[in-house]
């Protein structure tokens, strides 16, 4: 063997224990820290490195791969994403992609010209399976309130995320299931403007997700008894 392709061999195999790939994925002081496990769309990926970032070197957080969208979507793939490994804490959401206007081919339409992917009473429904089967898990549960829809925003309708929002409470007050409410967090589109909740847009800068990974790490914190 080639003292170049040696060289680059083992660059190669130092990335992957680095990146933990080679069955190291939880170091031995990852094994002792509390595993948190964050499910919902763009907004939790834009709030969970902030998330992360906070609770370094005390809670293991992991974002479910993906966008994991609709209620329809954790129906199809919530086994998946729990794995085999044991969850202290889930912290959980759907709803915006649940209300959101789609065509036949499930893209993202005008409201004029589809229908909501999942009416709220489905929503209510799907919901109350997800959550009893995340119950099974034995982890502190938290749901995450629905953030809400600006005007402009393609494809929802403001105010709609209120309904969705009655929904899950119901859900979470008949499981026994806390909240978190970022929905009242964000508050009036004044004060979302103010957060950083991008206009005519569902989403949020990397100031406004930094705030409402705050409301998240208490969350977490809470439910871990901290």
């Amino acid at each position: 063997m080639n003292m170049r392709f040696t060289t680059t061999i083992r660059m190669t195999a130092g990335a992957l224990l680095a990146a933990g790939c080679l069955g190291t994925a939880r170091g031995a002081a990852a094994a002792d820290q509390p595993r948190a496990l964050i499910i919902g769309d763009s907004i939790s990926i834009g709030y969970t490195p902030f998330v992360r970032a906070a609770l370094t070197n005390k809670v293991e957080v992991v974002h479910a791969p993906g966008n994991n969208a609709s209620t329809v979507t954790g129906l199809d793939k919530l086994d998946a994403w729990l794995g085999t490994g044991k969850w202290d804490v889930v912290h959980f959401n759907w709803g915006l992609h649940d209300l959101k206007y789609i065509n036949e081919q499930s893209k993202l339409v005008a409201v004029d010209k589809g229908r909501q992917w999942v009416p709220v009473a489905q929503y209510e429904a799907n919901l109350r399976a997800l959550t009893q089967r995340l119950k099974k898990t034995g982890a502190k549960l938290i749901w995450c309130s629905t953030t809400p829809v600006p005007a402009g925003a393609v494809g929802r309708v403001p105010g709609d995320e209120v309904a969705y929002n009655a929904a899950a409470l119901r859900v979470m007050q008949a499981e026994g299931v806390p909240v978190n409410d970022l929905c009242a967090f964000v508050g009036s589109p004044e004060n979302r403007a103010a957060l950083g909740g991008k206009p005519k847009d569902v989403h949020y800068t990397d100031a406004g997700s930094k705030a409402l990974a705050g409301e998240v790490v208490k969350a977490l914190n809470k439910a871990l008894g901290r």
